[in-house]
């Protein structure tokens, strides 16, 4: 014994949209150029479980080399090799001379741990997932407030403590001290983890889709129809 079903469908109406049955505020995206923004404040990385587990597949001697015995001291030695070196410069003054040291090691500083990004060695170990993350976002996993990243946020400060004392306060190296060591701590603050500073950079998620006669917008494409609907019958 078999019993009939019968299935209604809706009319549908696929025939090609002019122009003319477009409305007013469709046809004014036809010309609406890409937004850009003068300065956008992006986030890079992912917090996902693969990315989790490429990070964690292999150890990171990128970054790993901060908590090994002595990589804290080496900043010390460094500063007072520099120290001696520029020293040794005809006609160097102690004013000049601890500002230099002070400027060339934010400068090192900054490039080493907020400008270059990705891991040189074999990166292909983790899967890419350390290619966006400066050396100051891969240290200690990406966790605030560690042991060494407290220590590499004292160094600059103890450092622009010391060019101040031997510069004899003097207000216009003051001044070039304090700016290059507030440029040289702003990245290291919690807040800018994994934030990008892009300049005049052009947003494309607000980019319209082009509308022709041959490719209309989403919406127009199942007008309501009076015309019957086809029965089909199933048995």
């Amino acid at each position: 014994m078999s019993r009939s079903t019968t299935i209604k469908l809706p009319h549908l109406d696929i025939s090609p949209t002019s122009p003319q049955t477009l409305s007013p505020r469709t046809l004014g995206m036809r010309g609406r150029s890409r937004s850009s923004s003068i300065v956008k404040v992006e986030q890079v990385g992912e917090d996902s479980v693969e990315e989790s587990l490429d990070r964690s597949a292999f150890p990171n001697i990128n970054a790993n080399w901060v908590n090994v015995k002595g990589a804290w001291v080496i900043h010390v030695v460094l500063i007072f090799c520099g120290k001696l070196v520029i020293d040794t410069i005809p006609g160097m003054t102690q004013q000049l001379s601890w500002t230099t040291v002070n400027l060339t090691y934010l400068a090192l500083t900054y490039l080493m741990f907020h400008w270059v990004t990705g891991i040189p060695f074999d990166p292909s170990l983790h899967a890419g997932a350390y290619d966006d993350l400066t050396l100051w976002e891969q240290i200690d996993d990406g966790a605030q407030y560690t042991p060494a990243k407290k220590w590499l946020f004292c160094v600059p400060i103890g450092l622009f403590l010391a060019s101040t004392h031997y510069t004899n306060y003097d207000p216009w190296l003051f001044a070039i001290n304090l700016t290059a060591l507030i440029l040289g701590l702003i990245p290291k603050l919690p807040q800018l983890h994994r934030q990008r500073v892009r300049f005049m950079s052009h947003d494309l998620s607000e980019t319209p889709t082009p509308v022709d006669s041959s490719f209309p917008p989403s919406g127009t494409q199942t007008p309501l129809s009076s015309e019957k609907s086809p029965l089909i019958t199933v048995t």
